[in-house]
């Protein structure tokens, strides 16, 4: 009998190119079943007022649409969203995140710019032969240039730089005239941008630079058909085209084999951000490789169900740094979790998908062993100082809304309760983070002496704003100064809008 393999599929909602990929999985690697895109130029206009146009959106949504249609027979726990820089600096990104979500049946994560740096070279160094040597990895997309350093599957340098082939057309091309004066304004605001980053990377002897996504394609394609070898942009060939480029003199004019109609009004953009690297890094060969940012997508959720989640070692990452009490942090994630599974036992009626149960766990058990990182600044307010912590470092593996949450629960842990928080979180996922707040809040109290051991009677429900925690008579006699620290979280809790009862056995 054949057990049909898994389907999984990623979507990249870039700033210029939405692009969607499915796989299957066999035998623990990726086959590649299908892929579709559209140039939807989310990110067009956008510096005007940092916010999406509506025909932007009407154009995203049908694209959308139709990449549904394809989605249908993959399980929704096994599609992964991405947002990329438009969806970062819009302030109107929400309302069309939610209209994504909801049309898709899946939530969209914005990410940083440098998980994004990640993810594509984690695409790229699959579709490359390994010699174990450094490789330098250059994506240039419609908002933003990721630059990477690695070796193997590792990234060892990452960077997000605010450049992208729409953002610059709309900077120094915006009525499609391209004059020798545009090009090196656009040339030179460009290398400005790299001067910060450069000393990270040229003291490192790489064995080759690879290019990804849309313009190095589009390059790559011109390039070949004038002669050049396929695949790769040699230095002198660039310097060629980007002159012939110049002297069109407007993109209406430009007619360069193999070039596509839709790229032509963000080529030259394109082509000034690359020549800015050739120029900055002093490079004199660069190849093109399929693979980029939706393949990464992939190839992450395929490491996080079979291999190594990239969280779970940013997190380790975060506790060594920042001096956690590994001891006391395993305590209080073993309580939270435990009170988190008696709850559902008490409640019959209220039972999870399979897919939120997992990212309920994940989100506590996380939060659990990082509640404490902000000590490392000050023990006044640490729960403030962590949650800061978690929400603007930048964190491998976890989208913006994974570590928003992060965030929340880590403010909320102690002291008291700030549920305006949740406000910024999809709205989908705010019943869930208040209920895992109160179990890792009680998590805390009971572990508050840092030696105390759990009675086996302990259970808990929570019911709407109601939460039961039984604990044996006999218990509390013993720890009077938990009792004490219960007695205060009543009234901290009362105050958020909860009643909690404390039930002896």
């Amino acid at each position: 009998m054949n057990i049909p393999m898994p389907r999984i599929a990623a979507i990249d909602l870039g700033s210029n190119s939405f692009h969607m990929v499915v796989a299957q999985v066999q035998q623990g690697e990726l086959k590649i079943l299908e892929t579709a895109s559209e140039k939807v130029q989310l990110a067009q206009n956008l510096a005007d007022q940092h916010r999406l146009k509506p025909e932007a959106i009407e154009r995203a949504i049908a694209c959308l649409s139709k990449f549904e249609q394809h989605l249908r027979g993959v399980e929704r726990a096994n599609i992964r969203i991405v947002g990329t820089n438009a969806l970062r600096m819009a302030k109107n990104a929400k309302s069309f995140i939610q209209q994504a979500s909801k049309l898709l049946g899946v939530p969209v994560e914005v990410i940083s710019g440098r998980e994004e740096a990640r993810l594509i070279y984690l695409g790229v160094a699959h579709t490359l032969a390994d010699d174990g040597a450094p490789r330098l990895v250059i994506d240039i997309g419609g908002g933003s240039t990721e630059v990477i350093l690695g070796r193997q599957f590792e990234p060892l340098v990452t960077e997000s730089l605010h450049m992208g082939c729409v953002s610059y057309r709309d900077l120094f091309f915006a009525d499609g005239s391209i004059t020798k004066k545009s090009f090196q304004k656009a040339v030179t605001a460009a290398r400005q941008e790299l001067l910060s980053v450069e000393h990270e990377y040229k003291h490192v002897n790489w064995s080759e630079v690879v290019g990804a996504s849309g313009t190095m394609r589009a390059v790559s394609q011109v390039l070949h058909q004038m002669g050049n070898e396929g695949g790769t942009i040699e230095r002198k060939a660039l310097e060629k085209l980007c002159q012939i480029v110049i002297e069109a003199g407007h993109v209406d004019a430009l007619s360069l084999p193999g070039l596509k109609a839709e790229r032509s009004g963000i080529l030259p953009s394109g082509l000034a951000i690359l020549w800015a690297l050739f120029a900055q890094f002093d490079i004199q060969t660069l190849r093109y490789s399929d693979g980029a940012l939706r393949e990464g997508v992939l190839y992450d959720q395929l490491g996080r169900t079979q291999h190594e989640d990239v969280r779970d070692r940013t997190i380790l990452a975060l506790m060594e740094r920042y001096h956690v009490d590994v001891e006391h942090a395993n305590q209080v994630m073993t309580t939270a979790i435990s009170l988190y599974h008696q709850d559902l036992n008490e409640n019959p009626f209220k039972q999870p998908s399979t897919e939120q149960q997992h990212n309920a766990i994940d989100w506590l058990r996380r939060a659990a062993l990082v509640h404490e990182i902000g000590l490392a600044i000050s023990h006044t307010q640490f729960h403030k100082h962590g949650a800061y912590l978690l929400h603007h470092s930048d964190l491998s593996g976890f989208s913006r809304q994974e570590q928003l949450i992060l965030a929340i629960l880590v403010h909320n842990h102690r002291r008291k309760l700030s549920l305006n928080l949740l406000e910024d979180t999809l709205e989908e996922f705010r019943d869930t983070i208040m209920h895992l707040i109160v179990l890792l809040r009680i998590a805390v109290v009971l572990h508050h002496s840092r030696s105390i051991e759990m009675p086996e009677q302990l259970s808990i429900k929570i019911t709407n704003q109601k939460i039961r925690l039984t604990l044996p008579t006999d218990w509390l006699e013993q720890h009077p100064l938990t009792q004490a620290d219960l007695e205060q979280e009543m009234n901290f809790l009362q105050k958020g809008g909860f009643q909690l009862h404390i039930v002896n056995i």
